[in-house]
């Protein structure tokens, strides 16, 4: 209603005292509220005043009844809010959780890590590599081992025929038939002697030759020894057969795997000549290229993990950190030993190690992908049964995985991990319906 209509209402009021009757003699058709005495004319006045006022106010101070208006109307929303349920909660079936792939983990203590990068490259341990020699002059008669193959200590994996062992085992049993020989002659003259039937100088020769003897047997033995056969084998030679004195048993040093094959059979080998090389990868070994930076941080028996293309492979630690510097690549190498029992630490296989140079205990550790940054705060969603309600919380120090929550968790509580931005997004919604 406009001011000037206002106004020809308050005159028309003031001037009459009675209802008007048309030509007729009849009411009019309107008759206002103001009409029927003077008190309710009065209430009237009084109205239409208050209505003027309040129009002359809107209109002539609009900076004062546009904040009262938009109050008016928070203060709706707000209770509209207030009505709709928990301020942050996002509703979520346990289905539609399933459905949105959010797993939860449980805010627990733990330990943050100061670690270093540097790259890596898995070898052999040289404690558990064997090259199998021939150390005999012959040929390879038997490979009876494959590449892949696993082998025990002292197997047989092949076997050499060889001159220079048939000689060698010959010379043995010839000495040995000669030192018995000379030892049944000794302790017959022995026992002549010994009854005064013998001369001294008969018993004194025939000891000669024994002790002779028995040193021939001894140095045969070692010659066999030398050309690698066991006690036991030495000791089977008398029974052995004759065409069998050439051929050499060759036995693996370690236990492991047939890495590689070197020969082939019937070639001719030397006595350093090698037949297989054995390792035993169940523990293995990374190089690692420390910075020069680093190094100094850097000490032996420190945790190491190593990881390719972002997946955690194994732990370690180190057991050695070389003097030398490589001016070429600016860093220091450091050797670290890992236990390989599934075989997956393959040598020659280039990785990042990360060496552990520090360990903080934290009252609760939470992983990164938990935490994110709500309205300017740090904020995490917590498991309800409802679904998940938004949760301020305060940090404090961190690592390359997790992050110390100092307050707004307890202990045991289930907070969102994976997929949070579903949450962060269902929640915003809430937020912008609210304004509507």
């Amino acid at each position: 209603m406009r001011l000037r209509d206002l106004a020809h209402i308050l005159r028309r009021l003031a001037a009459s005292d009675v209802v008007p009757a048309d030509a007729g003699g009849r009411p009019p058709s309107f008759i206002p509220v103001w009409s029927t005495s003077n008190s309710g004319r009065s209430r009237a006045l009084r109205l239409v005043a208050a209505l003027l006022a309040s129009a002359m106010l809107g209109s002539l101070f609009p900076q004062i009844s546009a904040p009262i208006r938009a109050l008016l109307g928070a203060g709706e929303k707000a209770a509209e809010a207030d009505a709709k349920g928990v301020d942050g909660l996002v509703k979520l079936t346990a289905e539609q959780i399933a459905a949105a792939k959010i797993a939860t983990v449980a805010a627990v203590p733990g330990v943050l890590t100061r670690d270093v990068a540097a790259p890596a490259v898995v070898s052999v341990d040289p404690d558990r590599i064997g090259r199998v020699a021939a150390k005999v002059v012959g040929a390879v008669a038997e490979l009876r081992k494959r590449l892949g193959d696993p082998v025990e200590k002292g197997e047989v994996i092949a076997i050499i025929e060889s001159r220079e062992v048939a000689d060698a085992k010959s010379e043995y049993l010839a000495a040995k038939v000669g030192l018995d020989l000379q030892s049944a002659l000794f302790q017959r003259e022995k026992g002549l002697f010994d009854k005064k039937i013998s001369a001294e100088q008969n018993f004194l020769k025939a000891r000669g030759a024994y002790e002779e003897a028995r040193l021939r047997v001894e140095l045969a033995r070692q010659k066999l020894a030398a050309l690698d056969l066991s006690e036991g084998e030495i000791a089977a030679l008398a029974g052995q057969p004759v065409g069998e004195l050439r051929r050499k048993e060759i036995r693996a040093p370690i236990a492991g795997k047939v890495i590689e094959r070197r020969s082939d059979l019937g070639q001719p080998v030397g006595g350093d000549a090698q037949i297989y090389v054995v390792a035993d990868l169940s523990t293995v070994f990374a190089d690692v290229a420390v910075a020069i930076a680093d190094l100094p941080s850097v000490r032996e028996g420190q945790s190491v993990r190593l990881s390719h293309d972002g997946e955690e492979e194994a732990e370690g630690h180190i057991v050695f950190i070389g003097p030398m510097l490589d001016h070429e690549t600016h860093s220091g190498r450091a050797v670290a030993s890992f236990a390989n029992a599934d075989f997956a630490l393959r040598p020659g296989t280039a990785m990042t190690a990360r060496i552990t140079l520090e360990e903080k205990n934290v009252r609760l550790r939470l992983p990164r992908s938990a935490l994110l940054t709500f309205e300017g705060e740090t904020v995490v969603f917590v498991r309800t049964p409802e679904g998940f309600v938004k949760r301020k919380v305060e940090t404090g120090a961190s690592d390359n995985e997790a992050i110390e929550i100092v307050a707004g968790l307890e202990e045991g509580e289930q907070i969102a991990a994976t997929n949070v931005f579903v949450l962060k997004a269902e929640l915003g919604k809430s937020r912008l319906e609210g304004l509507d």
